[in-house]
């Protein structure tokens, strides 16, 4: 297992300069599509000090776009931006690294670094591409779960994750209900509406259609299938905005060419330009395969279906304490879905808070530094900070 260089934070609220940890786990995982990785490679990060008796660690789940890499920096370069959760984890934010340890995975089937479609199969020597096995949450789950034993973490004090991450945390509440003591689901959902399948195969399709897909097989051959993957990213990025974002962003304003007539120069807006851009960055970054597998999974995702489609059944099973949040003008995961897992979990009778956040930040709300939702946030984290003192 690697170990993560020390270092003191560069400011007095970032946890500073970070380096990834590894570790190849021997242990087999048998997948929910009975297939079974024989070993894998996980990519994580930790932040803060794992206190005596290991009562204090948090696991961060990520979300599609998302990975190990979520607060502090890699580098020195002032140019470098932070880790993607970078404004809620760190000294005297809400996940306080002062008080917790926080663990966050980049998931199997991902690419950067942890096994998935652009790592190498060992049965095979070769590049898993389209070959890799299909995924479920609780694949996912059963991984952290392995992880967990290696950190020698029997019990999380909290599992926090938003959006596809708060899938993982309720999967977790339900699977290993003896292993968490709270689960926090930010703009999250039970499973996918139509509307976000639909979204999510209009997304592959762009991917199936560049010619540089070859069937997934394009590392094979030394391709990528960048136009198709920044397709799919610009479609899936817009479903995260708002509305009103949109207009007070962008509105129709120009990027190049005019309105005027006889101006025969190509007319781009300022979204178009955006949404170009966005695309290319995160083709650059991403893995085509991977996108296919994640897609796919939560596609299929269903906390109640193995329960007789009855939510109330399926949470009737966990002991944690749960916090939702939702945001006002998320119309991907909108907030009935956080008041439908609300809803549930009353019926199940087990404790829970929610919070609905008034924004105009659509879906990237969970990852925005709005008062209000960092608050609400801090304070049920200080919480659960004060049960471990008090149990110390």
């Amino acid at each position: 297992m690697n170990q993560q260089t020390s270092s003191r934070p560069t400011t007095e609220n970032s946890v500073g300069i970070v380096t990834p940890k590894s570790v190849d786990i021997k242990d087999p995982l048998k997948l929910a599509c009975g297939q079974v990785l024989s070993e894998y490679h996980l990519v994580y990060e930790t932040y803060g000090e794992l206190n005596s008796d290991n009562s204090n660690a948090i696991l961060v789940c990520h979300a599609l776009s998302g990975n190990h890499h979520a607060a502090g920096y890699h580098t020195d370069n002032p140019d470098e931006k932070p880790g993607w959760w970078d404004n809620c984890i760190g000294p005297g934010k809400p996940i306080d690294t002062n008080k917790f340890y926080v663990v966050v995975p980049n998931n199997i089937g991902g690419c950067h670094g942890t096994t998935g479609p652009s790592s190498i199969n060992p049965e095979t020597g070769k590049i898993w591409g389209p070959d890799f096995p299909p995924l479920r949450f609780r694949d996912w789950v059963d991984s952290q779960v392995q992880l967990s034993d290696l950190l020698g973490i029997q019990t999380w004090a909290a599992i926090v994750g938003g959006s596809l991450g708060g899938m993982q945390a309720m999967r977790w509440s339900l699977e290993y209900p003896d292993r968490l003591k709270h689960c926090l689901v930010i703009a999250s959902a039970m499973n996918l509406s139509p509307q976000n399948i639909a979204f999510n195969e209009m997304a592959r399709q762009a991917i199936l259609a560049d010619p540089d897909f070859c069937e997934g097989r394009y590392l094979e051959q030394s391709k990528a299938p960048n136009t198709g993957l920044a397709l799919a990213r610009m479609i899936g990025h817009v479903t995260y905005l708002s509305q009103s974002q949109l207009e007070e962003r962008f509105g129709r304003e120009l990027r190049a060419g005019s309105f005027e007539r006889g101006n025969d120069n190509p007319i781009q807006f300022e979204i178009e330009s955006y949404l170009k851009y966005k695309g290319d960055q995160f083709a650059e970054e991403f893995d085509a395969n991977t996108y296919m597998v994640i897609t796919r999974m939560l596609d299929v995702f269903d906390l109640a279906r193995e329960y007789n489609h009855d939510p109330v059944e399926a949470f009737s099973l966990a002991t944690c304490r749960y916090f939702v949040a939702s945001f006002s003008t998320d119309w991907r995961f909108s907030p009935d879905r956080s008041e439908d897992i609300v809803g549930a979990l009353i019926g199940a009778k087990k404790q829970v808070s929610y919070l609905n956040i008034e924004t105009d930040r659509g879906h990237d709300g969970f990852l925005s530094d709005i008062p209000r939702y960092i608050e609400g946030l801090g304070i049920y984290l200080s919480k659960v900070a004060g049960e471990i003192e008090d149990a110390s």
